[in-house]
């Protein structure tokens, strides 16, 4: 069972990625019980990197990029999740993520903001949205079971086209050092079961796609129950 750090947040509701009212006010909650500041200004963005509350995010890694970004900065959390979800999704997909927005003081939000954004505390990111119908599958599954996991709300937005991520820090972290710990103890080999896949299996194990292909030899995606797999070390 995964245990995750207690954070007072409304109810969940069947799981989509419509947004509604009551994932604002799940943001909301988390960003108050994080206790974080809605930033007004860039002046108090530099302040923020330069106390250590908001870390640099690179532009531009084999897995993922930056574009149209106007503050490359945000909480170490988020960070940590563009680094993971970067490598899965190239390992997935093939391509490079693509993060559109990350920390946005409220002086500089667009005019289509919510007033409620949570942009401004450093905590939520932009991804764009694929122009290929797998990794678009990818990405929303990949969303939608950590939404269900309560470790970040995600809405799809259409005006432009991308998914608009809270990521919950406080959550988030519980939830990797879980899939870590997990993954460091788990045996070396794994045997597949009735249902199971490369991305599930990955995903239990908390390894990259990528990666158990290479341990195994195996230049396709079809495995079959019964067989025994090779688990990666973790690094």
């Amino acid at each position: 069972m995964l245990l995750l750090a207690a954070t007072a947040t409304p109810p969940l509701e069947a799981q989509s990625l419509r947004g509604s009212t009551r994932s604002l006010d799940r943001q909301t909650v988390v960003a108050s019980a994080h206790d974080f500041t809605y930033l007004e200004t860039p002046a108090q963005v530099a302040r923020f990197v330069d106390a250590g509350y908001l870390t640099s995010i690179p532009r531009s890694t084999r897995d993922y990029r930056l574009h149209g970004v106007g503050f490359a900065y945000a909480r170490p959390e988020v960070a940590l999740f563009i680094t993971r979800l970067g490598a899965q999704y190239r390992s997935a997909c093939g391509e490079q993520l693509v993060v559109t927005s990350l920390t946005r003081p409220r002086t500089r939000q667009p005019r289509n903001a919510s007033s409620r954004s949570v942009h401004p505390t450093g905590m939520a990111l932009d991804l764009r949205r694929s122009n290929r119908p797998a990794c678009r599958r990818w990405v929303e599954r990949v969303l939608l079971d950590l939404e269900g996991r309560g470790v970040l709300e995600a809405v799809h937005e259409r005006r432009p086209p991308h998914y608009h991520v809270a990521l919950f820090p406080r959550q988030y972290a519980a939830y990797v050092e879980t899939v870590q710990l997990a993954s460091a103890t788990a045996s070396r080999d794994y045997r597949v079961r009735r249902g199971d896949s490369l991305w599930t299996i990955a995903r239990e194990l908390g390894i990259s796609v990528r990666e158990l292909r290479s341990a195994n030899n195996l230049s396709g995606s079809r495995i079959y129950p019964g067989q025994t797999l090779t688990v990666p070390q973790s690094p």
